[in-house]
């Protein structure tokens, strides 16, 4: 399966911004999502995770209540949609899929396949 994210864009803190990963070669309702991002100078980190069964949502404590990831299996697509962005929020989203789903969600090496990354700027 192929990823693509997409939605990415510079706002100004407090505002909020839908992203999306779209799924191509294969039935994204197969696959558990996971979403990570990357600051400068900083290692990855995991944001937002989606089960592929029944949807269940996991997330980084740094976005609980902000963000909120869903997912149209029909579209191939998964979505999270942030809130209240602030400067902290700003890095490259990437989103990534694995098949088999696993309660080790936040650890990005067991993901298998990976979207190119979406930059998201925050400013204050």
């Amino acid at each position: 399966v192929q990823l693509q994210a997409s939605g990415g864009g510079s706002v100004q803190a407090g505002a909020s911004l839908r992203l999306s990963c779209a799924a191509s070669g294969g039935s994204f309702r197969d696959y558990g999502v996971g979403w990570f991002r990357q600051a400068p100078e900083k290692e990855r980190e995991f944001v937002a995770a989606i089960a592929r069964s029944n949807g269940n949502a996991y997330y980084a404590d740094s976005v609980k209540g902000r963000f909120a990831i869903s997912r149209d299996n029909s579209k191939d697509t998964v979505y999270p949609d942030m809130d209240s962005l602030n400067v902290e929020d700003t890095a490259v989203y990437s989103c990534a899929a694995r098949r088999i789903w696993t309660t080790n969600y936040e650890a990005s090496s067991v993901y298998n396949y990976w979207g190119q990354g979406t930059l998201v700027t925050v400013s204050s």
